[in-house]
Parts: C-alpha cells; structure tokens; sequence
C-alpha cells in the first residue's frame, strides 16, 4: 500500500494491476534528462512548451489529418487479419502494456504478410538513444497486445514530414531485454527506490524548460 501512495503521488501515472503506467513519450523526456522528470510530474513544476514542441504538433496534426482524408475506417482485428495477405498502413494505434507500464500512440504501422513496423516520426534525422527507447517501447507494447502473431517486428524513426527513414532495427532478444531493463528502472523511480539522475551536459542545461527551478543546472 505504501509503494501505491508514492506513485500515485506522480502527476500523469495509472495504477493499473498495481503497476504504475506512464506515458512512452516519457522516455525521450528521460534520455534527455531523468531529473526532468521528477521536476515536472514529482514536484508538478508548469512550463510553457518549446518553440520546437509546438511546431512538431502542427505537423503531427497535418498527417493525421492528410492520412484520414483517404483512410478506409475498420477494426484493430481487421487489419490484423487482412495483413496476412496483403501490405496495410495505418496511423496513431494506441498500444498499452499492462505488464510493464507504459502506453501511448504509435504514429505509424506498416503490416505485411511478414512482419510489422513500428514507425515513429522525429524532427530531424539523428537516431538518440532516448527516442530510440520510445520506439523500442512502443515495439514492446505492441508485442504484447498481437499475442501469439509471429511475425517479425522492426522499429523504425523517420524524419517528421518526409518519407525518410534514418533507423532501423530488428526487435529481437536483445532490444527487447534492453527496453524491459529501462522500464523497471522507471518502475523503481516511481516508487522511490532509487533517486532521479540529473544530466551533466551542460548544453542540455542551457536548453531545459526546467533551467530556471532546477538545483543542478549547469
């Protein structure tokens, strides 16, 4: 019971099962800096977003719109089984894992009769670990809710707005251990066992919404 008041404690999270559930975005918010983390959904610090933050959501909002303007509207399992004979594309799934806490919004899915990927859009074409992690994420939750469908499943980053995908990787044993190891770290910050890192990048400092209320800032 002690463990569920501190998490519950954390603006943005689900008990689900007794497992906290976070959004994937969060990932990028920790590869960039885990403190921030703590500073926005701990303490509940506001900020107005980035410049860079509010462009990539008129974007965003753009595709999805150009996408349903010819989209043909059908089921989950619908797609699912029709993708056994022939290629699909669809946009903005929602995936959830109620095993290892996360969800979110996938904004792109190419099904074939051989695998699936898993595409998220980026600005910019520079594959970081942190947006690495949410597409593996996102591969990982979306394992889970397939089952038993044995079809390969590849991540993919694309540039925001184009067609260029610039990463690209198999989800195999290892990405997937990967993943599940920095999911149960974000388990174990949520519940306090182990304290929020600050990043020592002084030019990550330099551009932190967070600069102005953070005690280890650069």
């Amino acid at each position: 019971m002690s463990n569920e008041k501190k998490i519950m404690k954390v603006k943005g999270l689900q008990i689900i099962n007794g497992v906290a559930n976070f959004p994937i975005s969060w990932l990028n918010k920790h590869g960039y800096c885990e403190y921030s983390i703590y500073l926005e959904h701990h303490k509940g610090i506001i900020v107005s977003p980035t410049k860079e933050m509010t462009i990539g959501s008129k974007i965003h909002e753009k595709l999805e719109d150009d996408f349903n303007e010819d989209s043909i509207e059908t089921t989950f399992s619908e797609m699912m089984e029709l993708s056994k004979s022939e290629d699909l594309l669809s946009r903005e799934i929602w995936v959830i894992s109620t095993k290892y806490g996360i969800h979110g919004l996938i904004d792109e899915i190419w099904m074939t009769p051989d695998e699936f990927i898993i595409i998220d859009d980026k600005p910019g074409h520079i594959a970081y670990t942190s947006t690495i992690n949410q597409v593996l994420a996102y591969c990982l939750a979306f394992k889970e809710i397939i089952g038993n469908d044995k079809r390969k499943i590849r991540a993919a980053l694309r540039t925001r707005g184009t067609d260029e995908i610039f990463w690209n990787i198999d989800f195999d044993d290892k990405a997937e251990k990967n993943i599940i190891k920095l999911l149960n770290r974000m388990q174990r910050l949520f519940k306090g066992e182990t304290p929020y890192i600050p990043t020592n990048n002084p030019r990550k400092c330099a551009k932190c919404r967070f600069n102005n209320y953070c005690e280890y800032k650069k």
